[in-house]
């Protein structure tokens, strides 16, 4: 983790010091006054309901090597500071503060970055290139979904000293969000997972969404060998656009990997085995091929494996390290897991976020997998949306209705009943349909009722909380 003398820090980030020994070296950066320790930085973050920097006194009080406020200090604190050897720092925009910190770091530690954005398919984009890399390097990624203007510079002012690859996971709710990571970051490689509809009631369209996932070319920056590549799947719609708008016109090489014939390296020949694991060939573009297997489930999963295969492949990592990588895999928690509930019942665990394109892919899969007993989906409803929101929950019905399931269960207010409704429309029976207001309900209607052969898809927005049906029934 970071290591730094108050006067560096002073300068990597252009706060102001109150008071504090210039040499005083501070070691590690966090936002919670609980978390710090002996020389930690501890950064006031003002909120509606908690003002960090009402914690500025247990943070001292705790050994703080520096504390980073957004108010002038009273004078009770600075005397306090001044006997603990800590340092008050002020700044305007702690956001800011922590993106030039880590963006000093990251020139300090000169590893190799890769950025990864997109609509659906960061996290696993992510634990999957993560996984691939350390066959060869000591890799240093995104932990959970620290993937904002504060966490994605913590992981970086959290990396060991001797990192060599940094894999970043680039979220954003607005445009010049991504544009300000990745001027923090400076990614060397980049990869946009697939455009789709998530923030579209935030942005208004697809390509105001293409937009701002491009912003992310505007940090990158070459490395040693390495030339900066941005890495795109052919079967996006969206790739020209990004392509020859933003990548081309910046000098940044493009190279197109996942399931298209138009892909330099590309997945070939898919297919499920009875647990709803992809098989499949994976081509390299080279003349080298291997036969391989992801140990997540679903098929969606693949192309975003590719384009970490093909970033990998470029960084040296044999097929035969990624496919011991594929392998192996484990995802970040609530993604497509397959647990088991006390019944038996298999449940597809996918609880953690939904879009109109990852609920298909859900379905997708529940619909993959072997099952003598009822197919059910139980689904929440999706966040974000804007104006689009009634018309993504209609097409996520019909969608259903079209799996022909045992079972569809809707969760939520107005935009689950239009769901079910769009899914009554085109075909299903009345009586294979229910709606519920929460997952309380859910839980109390559906939670004893599961047996050993069903199979249960749970998905939705965070909101929902369809994570604590799932934690009810297994």
């Amino acid at each position: 983790m970071i290591e730094i003398a108050v006067n560096n820090l002073v300068a990597a980030t252009g706060a102001r010091t109150v008071t504090g020994e210039a040499d005083r070296v501070c070691r590690g950066c966090v936002i919670d006054s609980r978390q710090v320790e002996e020389g930690t930085i501890f950064v006031a973050f003002p909120g509606e309901n908690v003002d960090g920097n009402d914690f500025a006194s247990r943070a001292v009080q705790s050994g703080a090597g520096a504390v980073v406020m957004t108010r002038e200090p009273e004078a009770e604190l600075v005397s306090l500071a001044q006997d603990k050897g800590c340092a008050i720092l002020l700044t305007d925009d702690p956001e800011e503060f922590l993106l030039r910190l880590a963006h000093a770091y990251r020139l300090e530690l000169g590893c190799l970055v890769v950025g990864i954005t997109g609509s659906i398919g960061k996290t696993t984009t992510k634990d999957v290139l993560a996984a691939v890399l350390a066959k060869r390097y000591r890799v240093w990624a995104t932990k959970g979904n620290f993937n904002n203007l504060i966490g994605m510079p913590l992981t970086v002012l959290s990396a060991p000293a001797d990192t060599e690859v940094l894999v970043l996971e680039m979220g954003m709710n607005h445009f010049h969000e991504i544009e300000r990571l990745s001027q923090s970051a400076n990614p060397n490689f980049a990869i946009v997972s697939k455009i789709g509809t998530s923030h579209i009631g935030i942005l208004g369209s697809r390509e105001n969404i293409a937009r701002a996932k491009s912003e992310i070319v505007q940090g990158m920056c070459a490395a040693g060998d390495y030339l900066p590549l941005l890495v795109l799947g052919g079967e996006d719609d969206f790739t020209p656009f990004i392509r020859d708008t933003f990548a081309q016109p910046a000098g940044i090489d493009v190279m197109l990997a996942g399931v298209s014939d138009d892909d330099e390296v590309r997945a070939r020949d898919i297919r499920v085995d009875d647990e709803g694991r992809p098989v499949f060939t994976l081509d390299f573009g080279q003349g080298e091929t291997i036969d391989t297997m992801l140990a997540i489930p679903g098929v969606q999963s693949v192309p975003n494996a590719v384009k970490a295969a093909a970033v990998s492949y470029r960084l040296g990592v044999t097929p035969e390290q990624i496919d011991a990588a594929f392998r192996g895999l484990t995802i970040t928690g609530h993604r497509q897991e397959i647990k088991r509930a006390k019944s038996g019942a298999r449940v597809i665990d996918d609880s953690y976020n939904a879009s109109a394109e990852s609920m298909a892919a859900g379905l997708d899969l529940l619909c993959s997998l072997s099952c003598t007993g009822s197919r059910m989906a139980i689904l929440g409803e999706m966040g974000e949306m804007g104006d689009e929101a009634p018309r993504m929950h209609e097409l996520v019905g019909a969608y259903a209705a079209a799996k022909k399931l045992d079972m569809l269960a809707c969760v939520g207010g107005e935009l689950a009943q239009l769901m079910a409704d769009a899914a009554r429309m085109m075909g299903m029976d009345e009586d294979r349909i229910q709606v519920f207001s929460d997952y309380q309900q859910v839980l109390d209607r559906m939670g004893g009722a599961l047996e050993k052969h069903d199979v249960v898809l749970v998905k939705g927005s965070r909101f929902v909380e369809l994570d604590r049906f799932v934690e009810g029934v297994c």
